[in-house]
């Protein structure tokens, strides 16, 4: 198979870039920034920046549709550099990019397609292969440039490059619909939040209260009257390593539910660990966090995994009969419980925020007067959660799809014409078909 370098002055051309200019004459245009990449080789145009550039670099650095962005300065701890996205221009304005990329333009369309270069490029990426040509300085990390444009392009016929980039394009097409529709569906759930604890479900009048607008019939009580007690969990040290007694932590804590990844584990004797034993319906509070409005998510404990205990970082409430806890961590993780959390937070010297019991037991929390009332909302919130946790699943697999996909497909592992024995369509452009 033929390979073309990205050195080669046939095939390709390099688009500088630039930044806000000084010499006259300017001209308003939009300039892509690494803030700008959104790590799946598209671009996020939110928060272009629009500045004055010199209007002698117009027609030579301004990009057009199906360039190819790469970053050539930025990564970060757990970031490689050399990102790669695909240019399409959403409006009418003129964009460039910044001085910290370069885009690579295709001047050679009977050999190369746009969009096959830049998956190929971005699936190199996520491989790993920019992160030896990584060179720090003062804590920015640049792509050694001229090592870049040693990686070279497989030239398979044009035509299969357009299937792929068709058939790639397609996935992650139902990929980012997806995450549209969780992102939808979060926004749902959010405002279904507000109106179920300003209105409840009864059409009720509402009144005033020391939190807002409530229902009539309901009352606005100080968490301490609708809890048992409060007791601070174990500082046992835990490891990952399997022993009897699985320990959650801070990372187990999601708004309204426990997750069972990355458990830590220990061994305590069965006297000690009777005593931070949790039962369903369990609340934990997160009581330290550096971020605000991580702080006071409380999750509910419904027996998985079996067995649990909690660390010191978390507070476990246990609650009366009449309150539902799953309603009292939905209110909680809702924005209104939310910023009545952060209102109460101590900040610390570390930068970070802390609650304790009392502050806890002083949290307002509005209660409707029956249990079926808070069971009802409850119900409502965990169908819209099923809505999102169902897009998240599907969003999880199209990516795993997307990037298993660009893998084996442009380094060659499967061929466009072994897709249909896979079950994938395959279909050819219609000239390479006849």
């Amino acid at each position: 198979m033929k390979m073309t370098r990205l050195d080669d002055q046939t095939a390709f051309s390099l688009v500088s870039g630039l930044w806000k200019g000084e010499r006259a004459p300017l001209l308003a245009a939009c300039v892509i920034r690494g803030t700008n990449f959104r790590g799946d080789g598209l671009l996020d145009f939110s928060d272009a920046v629009d500045l004055d550039v010199e209007s002698r670099y117009l027609e030579e650095r301004r990009l057009h549709d199906e360039d190819i962005i790469i970053e050539r300065s930025g990564g970060g701890p757990k970031q490689a550099v050399g990102r790669v996205a695909l240019f399409t221009r959403p409006d009418a304005r003129i964009y460039f990019t910044s001085n910290f990329t370069t885009a690579i333009r295709v001047i050679d369309r009977a050999r190369f397609d746009p969009r096959y270069v830049a998956l190929f490029l971005h699936a190199c990426y996520l491989a790993g292969a920019t992160e030896s040509l990584q060179r720090a300085t003062t804590g920015i990390r640049n792509l050694d440039w001229q090592e870049y444009l040693q990686f070279e392009i497989p030239e398979i016929d044009l035509s299969e490059q357009r299937v792929l980039s068709r058939l790639l394009d397609g996935v992650r097409t139902s990929l980012l619909a997806e995450e549209r529709q969780v992102v939808l569906a979060s926004d749902i759930k959010r405002a279904a939040m507000t109106t179920l604890f300003t209105r409840g479900l009864r059409g009720e009048e509402q009144k005033e209260s020391e939190i807002g607008l409530v229902p009539e019939s309901w009352n606005v009580v100080n968490f301490s009257e609708v809890r048992e007690w409060l007791q601070y969990g174990t500082s046992i040290h835990c490891t990952l390593e399997k022993k009897r007694y699985p320990v959650l932590r801070i990372p187990n804590v999601e708004p309204g539910r426990v997750n069972g990844l990355q458990l830590k584990y220990c061994d305590l004797p069965d006297e000690e660990a009777r005593k931070y034993l949790l039962q369903d319906g369990d609340l934990l509070f997160i009581r330290t966090n550096g971020v605000l409005e991580r702080l006071g998510s409380c999750a509910v404990y419904s027996g998985i995994p079996s067995t649990a205990l909690f660390a010191s970082y978390l507070i476990r409430a246990r609650l009366k009969p009449n309150v539902d806890s799953r309603y009292v961590a939905y209110f909680y993780a809702s924005v209104l419980g939310t910023s009545l959390v952060a209102g109460r937070a101590t900040p610390a010297a570390d930068g970070k925020y802390n609650l304790n019991t009392g502050t806890i037991d002083s949290l307002p929390l509005p209660v409707p007067p029956s249990v079926d009332e808070q069971r009802e909302i409850v119900g409502i919130l965990e169908a819209l959660d099923r809505m999102i946790d169902l897009h998240e699943q599907k969003r999880a697999v199209l990516d795993e799809l997307f990037k298993s996909l660009l893998h084996k497909l442009l380094t060659a592992t499967i061929r466009v014409d072994q897709l249909s024995a896979l079950g994938v369509p395959s279909t050819r452009e219609p000239e390479a078909a006849a």
